[in-house]
């Protein structure tokens, strides 16, 4: 079975670079434009981990966490990547309850290897 990952950025060439990567990887990916979308595509594509950009058009990547958390007590690990460096931005992702947070651009390796750990932190 393949795992699944949701990957939710407003930039359209980060998002789909960052899709394409994790497809050569061999994950199933779903992407979403919004804070709004991701929720959506959340309930439909049920993704083994999430991917959520802080700042938003719509609905921030904290607040979309925040939405998830209250509809599914059992949410997949959550990894914020974001442009943003603001230590309130950061603090507050950690505090909401993701796994971690990178700053965008983030390296390959890198990108690869959270989704790893995220997903060995799911399983154990």
């Amino acid at each position: 079975m393949t795992t699944k990952i949701l990957v939710m950025d407003d930039e359209v060439d980060t998002l789909n670079m960052l899709a394409m990567t994790l497809r050569f990887a061999g994950y199933e990916v779903a992407t979403a434009t919004t804070g709004q979308k991701a929720l959506a595509v959340c309930d439909e594509f049920k993704p083994d981990l999430i991917f959520l950009d802080v700042m938003m058009p719509d609905v921030s990547g904290i607040d979309v966490l925040k939405t998830l958390k209250q509809r599914k007590p059992d949410l997949p690990p959550v990894v914020f990547l974001s442009a943003s460096i603001r230590s309130d931005d950061i603090e507050a992702g950690l505090a909401a309850g993701a796994h971690t947070y990178l700053v965008k651009p983030v390296l390959r390796q890198k990108l690869i290897e959270t989704v790893k750990s995220a997903l060995a932190s799911k399983s154990g």
